[in-house]
């Protein structure tokens, strides 16, 4: 679930929680009110009709005394305000004696309003003689009403009494259950807030803790695992993939800077043998021009391989080239080895055309063909043997260079294969080039450890095969990168 989800539930439930418990607390208190109002109405509905029944009766006096229009037109206003006060009555409802007290109460309302309106009538018509009877009897009701008044009050104050015990107890039990909502929030707002800091604030700290340590250099820190879907688990798990990228990237940056300082090396060595280059092969082509004109035609392509040779080995170790090229430099090589040996040794070449276009580092073939001269056959009389195979198998490109020669112990064999420090070079008899370091470049070159096997043993001859993955465009790959 995402965090903005998670908010958009949780926040508006507990919020709407909240407003339920208000809602239910205001409308409890409402009915309180309410039942209150009721009898506070019915009370004052009482005393009016008593208050407004006094005041009939002062003007009703008054009126009786004065005869003027004043006083007529006051009793005539407060009359109707009495007959709206008894038509009020007129819906309230009582059970039992209360029933009773209460009709009896309307009763001699109504007879109090006819008896004001006889005597009023009776003082129009000038009739002064008549008016006293009824005046004594509309007295003799007024009290009774006052009394009456009293006892229904009363009686309201006796019928709200349980009701307002009742209040009290429902009061009580809302402040109680105001309590428990208040605890049950709080603990509901804090298990929210721990909520959230485990899934948010937390994991957010990890991250950073761990940004940290990454900062300081520590690439190996530990990288916090994120299991959630939200937006946290995907920062997680992004910056863990990060660091991955960002592992493998220093390790292709090592082995590049690994693959520059080899070539590095090997250019010192080269540059070691570079004492004025350009004069040395101009004095090579001297003599191989002499030796010609002097009939020495074997000296002459002697001297002319030894040139080739050197100005091969001298080009930048850095650029690639084809095996088409280090093929012709093995021939060259093995022209000054067949020099040296003469009929001691042979050079068999299986070459597949279609291979020779396959680009592969410079100067790999030379150092494999030293060892095997150096460490293969170099101490036979006879009968010695060289093979230079190239062929494609599958998807890649196998290169055999085997000899017939002493072989390898076991040890030595795995020790080449398993790392790349053992070196066979005897110093003064090579160009300083190990076997170790041309496998470390091959591999470094193409970019897998599964590139060289051998094949080998006591007295039995040795097998060097170099399976080379094929790179599609031969030479011309090698063009674009000289260029």
């Amino acid at each position: 679930m995402k965090i903005r989800m998670k908010l958009f539930i949780f926040i508006p439930l507990l919020v709407l929680l909240l407003n339920v418990i208000a809602f239910f607390i205001f409308q409890s208190g409402k009915k309180v009110q309410e039942s209150y109002d009721v009898m506070m109405q019915r009370i004052f509905l009482y005393k009016q009709v008593s208050s407004e029944m006094q005041e009939n009766l002062r003007f009703l006096s008054g009126y009786m005394i004065h005869q003027d229009e004043k006083n007529y037109r006051l009793l005539v206003k407060h009359r109707q305000r009495l007959e709206d006060l008894h038509q009020q009555l007129s819906h309230r409802k009582l059970q039992g004696n209360d029933a009773l007290t209460l009709e009896n109460y309307k009763h001699m309302i109504g007879v109090f309003i006819e008896l004001e309106a006889s005597i009023v009538q009776m003082m129009v018509n000038k009739q002064l003689s008549d008016y006293a009877e009824p005046y004594n009897e509309i007295e003799k009701v007024s009290t009774f009403i006052r009394e009456d008044s009293q006892a229904l009050v009363d009686l309201e104050l006796s019928a709200y009494q349980p009701v307002y015990k009742q209040m009290l107890i429902n009061i009580g039990k809302m402040n109680e259950l105001g309590r428990i909502l208040f605890v049950l929030t709080t603990l509901l707002s804090i298990v929210f807030a721990i909520w959230l800091s485990r899934t948010i604030v937390i994991p957010i700290y990890r991250l950073v803790f761990a940004a940290k340590q990454i900062s300081a250099g520590k690439l190996d820190a530990h990288i916090p695992q994120m299991d959630g879907n939200d937006e946290i688990g995907l920062l997680g798990k992004t910056f863990q993939q990060m660091m991955e990228n960002l592992r493998m990237l220093i390790s292709k940056n090592m082995e590049i800077l690994e693959k520059e300082k080899l070539v590095r090396e090997l250019e010192l060595k080269a540059l070691q043998s570079q004492i004025n280059p350009h004069f040395l092969f101009n004095t090579l082509n001297v003599i191989s021009k002499l030796a010609y004109i002097e009939g020495a035609e074997q000296t002459s392509e002697l001297t002319i391989s030894t040139s080739n040779l050197l100005r091969y080995n001298l080009r930048k170790l850095d650029e690639p080239v084809t095996l088409r090229d280090e093929v012709a430099h093995a021939k060259e090589y093995f022209a000054i080895q067949k020099a040296r040996f003469r009929d001691r040794i042979m050079f068999q070449l299986d070459i597949a055309e279609e291979c020779l276009g396959q680009v592969i580092p410079c100067l790999t073939l030379q150092p494999l063909l030293e060892n095997a001269f150096v460490h293969g056959i170099e101490g036979m009389e006879a009968g010695a043997v060289i093979r230079l195979s190239v062929r494609q198998k599958r998807d890649r490109i196998h290169v055999v260079i085997s000899d017939n020669g002493t072989g390898m112990e076991e040890e030595v064999r795995q020790a080449i294969l398993q790392s790349s420090s053992y070196s066979f070079s005897k110093k003064g008899h090579s160009t300083g080039l190990g076997m170790a370091n041309v496998l470390r470049r091959l591999r470094l070159f193409y970019g897998t450890e599964d590139i060289v096997d051998i094949c080998s043993a006591p007295n039995k001859g040795t097998s060097i095969i170099l399976m080379l993955p094929k790179r599609e465009g031969g030479e011309k790959d090698v063009q674009a990168a000289n260029r």
